[in-house]
């Protein structure tokens, strides 16, 4: 079908633009680049970021808080991001003002802590969400926002449905967002926010991927959620499509071709949709110059076909190296984390698999709710043991457990209040945090290898780790206080779990991963290792606008080496994607 081009959205947008997909995609500087152009032509515009782990203040090169603030250099724009931990604090404070003046302190101190969980806090959030959706961003012309990789946006767009649902008829007992009589008065805006999202004259979802076979699978897989979510008003924005400047270059010719493959080849659930594609761009876009270009048709290349070739690789050890160094120690946790899209899931499955070759047993789990092992793995080995954390089934565990525990000391009015409060769609992250302490006590007499969520929904099962660690160790009292030894502990200690950084060698990847070294260093947990993915140095490229990405690259390169990183290991660009056992194992070979 003919592709529409991303003016056709500047000249009719809806009210709502959701950037949404695969992490590592470029949201982020699509949902920039569009709301700056709309401010650009005239209309009010509001951007906002729903990811906990944002990098708009960097993109925009101004501060950002909880609330509106106007972007320096772009007149008539507003910028904000959804900071949970502000949003959580807010929300106490308004659960409990809606407590009868008659309630004692106990009373009060009991919500309070009731309402201290990181399930408030990503509730909290998403009442922050539904404010915007349901009418306090009146004054401005349109609404774009940056969202949180698949999984995490998935569970926010359905958080509307899923509220309205429990709080119907139910107006006893509590959840951890306090009593329900006082979120009562929430439905109302819970009922906005989901005629809103679904209404197509206000509401567009734009489906980012990238001309990558995974991307676009779970673009598709998102579409069809999305869809049975009400939410059927999608378009498709495939970014950094890349035509080889120089035909001649093996580098270019190869990456050109794989991308018009996938392209040839979109998933029935997307062939459908009105479709933008934006061309790869030579600089980094960060900043109002380079934003206000990535729309445009220059594509910012510095020189002719035949020009100078790719620098050198770097002399960095690879892949292989650090699963030596990891097999050394005979078992422990081995967590994978970073920014979505920088290939964390090839890395753990990488680690895995070579492992198991240094002859070990290993249990390789994910918490992304958009589980990519089985594609990447494409097979079984003997050894290996594979899985993911699903939320559905850890739900369901822990709703029979507790049920279970309690039957013997409710009558059924009990349990049926029980099984009213269980419903909440907070016991899914509580049911997810137990399986996460599940796997990480397996590392005690095994390898355990966890491929984690993007940064933001990993920060947030942290914040879980860190609340429960507090809660055991205010009950336990001081005589109990060296026996107990709780999932943040496992974590903290080095020879028990290494948490190894991935990132490209971008500027967006790489600040994102040192603001998630920092996020944990504060927890006390230090990062065992960085390693840089994807890197195009050493590949002998000519291809201009490839060769003018690798000066980039290496300041990246350069920036993690000097003191982000403890160690740092390299993992070049490969013409193939690593998926499959035998591809795994060349890169830890």
């Amino acid at each position: 079908m003919p592709t529409a081009t991303m003016l056709d959205i500047l000249s009719a947008p809806t009210r709502h633009l959701f950037f949404t997909g695969k992490g590592g995609v470029g949201k982020t500087t699509l949902a920039c680049a569009v709301a700056l152009a709309l401010a650009d032509r005239g209309r009010s515009i509001l951007l906002v970021s729903t990811d906990p782990a944002s990098n708009l203040d960097e993109m925009l090169g101004t501060s950002l808080a909880n609330a509106p603030r106007p972007v320096p250099g772009a007149p008539r724009l507003s910028a904000m991001n959804i900071d949970p931990e502000a949003a959580a604090e807010a929300y106490r404070q308004r659960v409990l003002g809606q407590l009868d003046s008659a309630s004692t302190d106990a009373e009060r101190a009991a919500v309070r802590e009731q309402l201290s969980g990181a399930c408030t806090t990503e509730i909290a959030a998403f009442d922050e969400f539904v404010g915007l959706l349901a009418g306090t961003a009146e004054a401005f012309d349109h609404v774009v926002f940056d969202t949180a990789p698949t999984g995490h946006t998935l569970r926010l767009l359905s958080l509307p449905k899923a509220w309205t649902g429990f709080l119907k008829d139910n107006d006893r007992g509590a959840s951890c967002l306090g009593p329900h009589s006082g979120l009562k008065m929430q439905e109302e805006r819970f009922q906005a926010a989901l005629g809103a999202l679904g209404d197509p004259a206000r509401t567009t979802i734009v489906l980012v991927s990238r001309p990558d076979r995974g991307a676009m699978r779970e673009a598709a897989r998102t579409s069809a959620e999305l869809r049975a979510l009400g939410l059927g008003n999608q378009h498709l924005a495939i970014n950094g499509v890349f035509a080889a400047t120089d035909p001649s270059d093996p580098v270019a010719r190869s990456i050109e071709a794989l991308g018009r493959s996938v392209l040839a080849d979109l998933p029935d659930a997307l062939r459908s949709l009105p479709q933008d594609r934006i061309p790869l761009r030579s600089f980094d876009m960060v900043g109002l110059k380079a934003l206000r270009q990535v729309l445009g048709d220059d594509p910012g290349i510095g020189g002719r076909p035949g020009g100078k070739a790719a620098p050198p690789a770097p002399d960095i050890p690879g892949l292989g190296r650090l699963v030596d160094d990891l097999a050394a120690s005979g078992r422990g946790l081995i967590m994978v984390m970073g920014k979505g899209g920088v290939g964390k899931t090839t890395v753990a499955a990488a680690i895995a698999v070579g492992l198991v070759e240094r002859g070990h047993s290993v249990h390789l789990s994910t918490t992304d709710p958009a589980a990519h092992l089985a594609s990447t793995l494409a097979g079984t080995m003997d050894g290996l043991k594979v899985d993911r954390i699903d939320p559905q089934a850890e739900t369901q565990r822990y709703i029979d457990k507790i049920m279970s525990s309690r039957a013997g000391e409710l009558d059924e009015a009990g349990l049926a209040l029980l099984r009213e409060d269980l419903a909440s769609p907070c016991t899914e992250e509580v049911a997810v945090f137990h399986a996460f302490s599940r796997i990480v006590m397996e590392a005690r007499s095994a390898f355990v290898v966890l491929d984690t969520a993007p940064t933001g929904h990993t920060l947030l099962l942290m914040d879980a780790t860190g609340a429960y660690h507090r809660e055991m160790t205010r009950n336990a009292g001081s005589q109990a206080q060296g026996r107990i030894v709780t999932p943040l502990m496992r974590l903290q200690d080095p020879a028990y779990s290494k948490v190894i950084l991935v990132a490209l060698p971008e500027t967006t990847p790489v600040s994102e991963a040192a603001a998630l070294q920092e996020d944990l260093r504060r927890a006390r947990i230090e990062p065992h290792a960085w390693v840089i993915n994807r890197s195009l140095l050493g590949s002998g490229t000519r291809d201009p606008l490839l060769v003018a990405r690798l000066a980039g690259e290496q300041e990246q390169i350069a920036r993690v080496g000097r003191g982000l990183a403890r160690q740092l290991y390299l993992l070049p660009w490969q013409s193939e994607p690593p998926e499959g056992l035998a591809a795994l194992a060349r890169l830890v070979s």
